[in-house]
């Protein structure tokens, strides 16, 4: 692989949210420049306009910085191989076509789609594979041009079927397509405007890309533009065709599925680290795998990929992953990104003052999964619970229950942490109720849940006078 100078690039078009198969492309193409030293180039293929609702890439920078991964060049930054977005680049794809055209590697097709639909049927009955029959490219120079007069008409690629291309691939190796298997393919439209794969080439060649990183359905696309490359007689970068992004059924992911859009992601909570992190290691082995993305430039191996096809997106291993973040970050971070949601459910907490309310977020914290959760886990803080006979009676066993009523009440009378903690202690020794169980009732008591922090951080958290009110209000179930 070329590392001086290196380039690559992130192509997203902005006809849709971004999503994660986006940032995988993204991150990783983030990662190797900063490996390699390199470049990061931002592209945009925005040469669909009726279906782009982002037509200046905003929200895309957006996404990308809060992501953490800033482009090098591109949009809003500029550059020597400008401009960034494929619907200004028109006359340099022309200018490259004509070159083609020049050399006689292109020929005019009239056929229309409703031809091409007829033959590809009656070639798949005949059990032919389907694939152009060359029908224009048997017109005389002369006629060709006769009928360009009054038809319309696309360009083709003249395939030279008695050759065979190699690429190289980082998680393939080298990979050779025979072109006797592929058809002579479109390089424009009817409208006269380029097609995705040969805009693709241009500026890929034009903006001196060293590394072409993309998803594994487009590994067969790449004998038409390695056919390109040898056309123009440019050397081919290397090519890293990544396993596609599958659910956990195997099939690809789609908006269908919860965390499909960044946007989704944000919204539930998820952090940016913990994003990143997760989509650098799937479907790979690490031996450490809570890793920033500084830490990811260092030890991510581009020599040593996976050539599977497809890996599965597992949102509990994202969820896993997002909590080892929440509980890594200072609670003065988490207590800022937690605090919209907090607010948005509890009024009251708006009173609270960020010395207050970060040390709130630090004893909870570690019970978080997403920021969302701030909001489950403070329910307690800033509303009664509600306490149920049957969840209550679940938490001790039938014959202990009178017992254990009996501690709640004696527990209505600490006065400090230590006090508490050794009443618990010694009455449930002498009661014989398990400490798990006894401590599960307490909680219960507090917070209406029977798991969540220690028994001192809930006393520090409610103050010794709402602790007594509770006690006493559970202990009126058993």
């Amino acid at each position: 692989m070329a590392t001086t100078p290196f380039r690559v690039r992130f192509a997203p078009a902005p006809t849709g949210m971004m999503h994660l198969g986006n940032i995988r492309t993204a991150l990783m193409n983030y990662l190797i420049a900063q490996q390699k030293q390199g470049t990061f180039v931002l592209r945009i293929e925005d040469t669909d306009g009726e279906r782009n609702f982002d037509p200046q890439a905003t929200k895309i920078i957006e996404d990308l910085t809060w992501l953490g991964l800033i482009h090098d060049e591109g949009p809003q930054k500029g550059g020597d191989f400008g401009p960034y977005f494929q619907s200004q680049r028109t006359d340099l794809y022309n200018q490259k076509l004509q070159e083609l055209i020049s050399k006689q590697q292109v020929y005019r097709c009239f056929c229309s789609s409703e031809e091409l639909e007829k033959r590809r049927l009656r070639q798949i009955a005949l059990k032919q594979p389907p694939r152009y029959d060359r029908t224009c490219y048997k017109l005389t120079p002369e006629k060709s041009a006769l009928r360009a007069a009054s038809e319309p008409f696309i360009w083709r690629m003249y395939m030279d079927q008695t050759k065979i291309i190699t690429i190289n691939d980082l998680s393939h190796g080298p990979v050779t397509f025979d072109l006797k298997h592929f058809s002579d393919f479109p390089l424009s439209r009817q409208d006269g405007s380029i097609t995705f794969l040969f805009a693709n080439f241009v500026d890929d060649v034009m903006m001196k890309m060293s590394c072409v990183i993309r998803g594994e359905d487009h590994l067969s696309n790449t004998a038409c533009q390695a056919a390109l490359y040898a056309a123009f007689g440019v050397t081919l970068p290397t090519f890293w065709h990544m396993p596609i992004l599958c659910n956990i059924d195997g099939k690809k992911l789609s908006k269908r599925d919860f965390g499909f859009s960044l946007r989704d992601l944000k919204h539930a909570g998820f952090l940016p680290e913990a994003i990143l992190n997760y989509l650098a290691i799937i479907g790979g082995s690490f031996t450490q795998e809570i890793m920033s993305v500084q830490e990811l430039i260092k030890t991510f191996n581009f020599e040593g990929l996976s050539s599977t096809g497809q890996i599965k997106y597992d949102v509990e291993k994202l969820r896993w992953t997002n909590h080892k973040w929440l509980c890594l970050l200072p609670k003065e971070k988490v207590a800022a990104l937690a605090r919209p949601y907090v607010e948005s459910m509890y009024e009251e907490s708006k009173k609270l003052s960020d010395t207050a309310f970060a040390e709130l977020i630090g004893h909870m914290q570690k019970e978080m999964v997403t920021l969302e959760d701030s909001i489950r886990v403070l329910a307690f803080y800033f509303t009664t619970p509600t306490y149920q006979p049957d969840s209550a009676h679940t938490l001790v066993s039938a014959d202990k229950r009178d017992q254990a009523k009996e501690i709640l009440i004696k527990a209505t009378s600490f006065t400090a942490i230590d006090q508490l903690l050794t009443l618990l202690k010694t009455e449930s020794a002498a009661a014989g109720i398990a400490p798990k169980e006894l401590y599960s009732l307490v909680r219960y008591a507090l917070m209406g849940l029977p798991s969540g922090p220690g028994i001192k951080d809930l006393v520090e958290i409610l103050g010794v006078a709402v602790c007594q009110k509770r006690f006493n209000e559970c202990a009126k179930l058993l």
